[in-house]
């Protein structure tokens, strides 16, 4: 079975800032119309994208990198329980693939329990979860 490649994308919100009205888009079509006056160096700087894990919860939502995910201490480098961490790549770990783990500052690095671990937000929308984490 292979797993989904698929990514999320955040726009910087300065770049919304606008009483015009915006016409939706996709990537595609912000890069390659004859209207548009982006280029992938300037869509690079304004949108954060974020690679799905193939990962889902115990909820069964879509883990992504940039998800903030509610621990329970399940593995042995994290030992506190109810603490949050952020979801990252990291290219060295157990090669090939997509290996997510959880960052959280406090506690280094450690593996997802998808039985028991719940997305609660995203470092986009609730940055408030990790503070005093970081």
């Amino acid at each position: 079975m292979t797993r989904k490649i698929k990514f999320r994308a955040w726009i910087e919100e300065t770049w919304n800032e606008t009483d015009d009205y915006v016409e939706p888009m996709t990537i595609q079509q912000m890069i390659h119309s004859k209207e548009s006056t982006f280029s992938l160096e300037q869509l690079n700087d304004l949108v954060d994208f974020e690679q799905f894990t193939g990962l889902t919860d115990a909820n069964g939502k879509e883990i992504y990198e940039g998800d903030i995910v509610k621990f329970f201490g399940a593995n042995k480098k994290i030992k506190v329980k109810n603490e949050f961490g952020i979801i990252v790549y990291k290219a060295d770990r157990y090669g090939a693939g997509f290996n997510s783990i959880i960052q959280n500052k406090e506690h280094g690095y450690g593996g997802i329990n998808i039985a028991q671990d719940i997305v609660v937000g995203n470092v986009h929308e609730n940055p408030e979860l990790l503070e005093g984490k970081q």
